[in-house]
């Protein structure tokens, strides 16, 4: 299998640590793209509609994207205990703290596009403070509804990416008032899929 990947994506780095920790990341080969909604990337484009990493090729096979995607297919590749629950509460727990991890990329990356990305004089100021409640909002909640004695799962590797990337970025940060969500993001990213898997380069729009 390869993975299209970007070493600056919280999205594709959610995709590569999660094949970490399922065991799978030795057959995996991770091809470094560029992607931006302003640069076209025909490569990218070729696998994915949407022109976005991670793309998963497979031999034979259509290739699997998004991020989500691609972990739900990976869970079915290993034989260790599953990192995305299969019933119960557990389940729809670890999906939906997917969901706000995800949703603080978002926000992280709207906020950006509102501070350094766009031309300064087309910013706008109260889009970027929305989002920035937004992502205040997510820290609040996980503080509060983190499992953090939970073994590692698909929801904890959505949090420990994204908020790695929020810090890599210098965006609103989530460790002032939030001591039990900076102590466990600061033990899970001393693991070796995360270690094994650095943040790195900026966005070429």
């Amino acid at each position: 299998m390869k993975l299209l990947y970007q070493t600056h994506s919280p999205y594709a780095r959610k995709a590569l640590v999660f094949a970490h920790e399922a065991g799978l990341a030795d057959g995996i080969e991770v091809v470094h793209h560029e992607t931006s909604p302003t640069r076209r990337n025909e490569e990218v484009f070729a696998q994915n509609p949407l022109g976005k990493v991670p793309v998963l090729l497979r031999d034979g096979l259509p290739p699997i994207f998004d991020s989500d995607v691609i972990c739900a297919y990976l869970d079915t590749l290993h034989d260790g205990p599953r990192l995305i629950p299969q019933a119960g509460e557990a389940r729809w727990k670890a999906l939906q703290v997917q969901a706000v991890a995800q949703g603080l990329a978002d926000a992280g990356i709207a906020v950006r596009w509102e501070t350094v990305r766009r031309p300064e004089a087309l910013r706008y100021a109260p889009l970027r403070e929305g989002y920035t409640e937004k992502l205040i909002a997510g820290y609040d909640w996980l503080e509060r509804e983190l499992d953090t004695g939970a073994a590692p799962d698909v929801g904890q590797i959505a949090v420990a990416t994204a908020l790695d990337w929020l810090e890599f970025r210098e965006l609103p940060g989530f460790r002032a008032g939030r001591p039990k969500l900076s102590a466990w993001f600061d033990v899970f990213r001393a693991r070796p899929s995360m270690r094994a898997t650095p943040l790195a380069g900026e966005t070429q729009d």
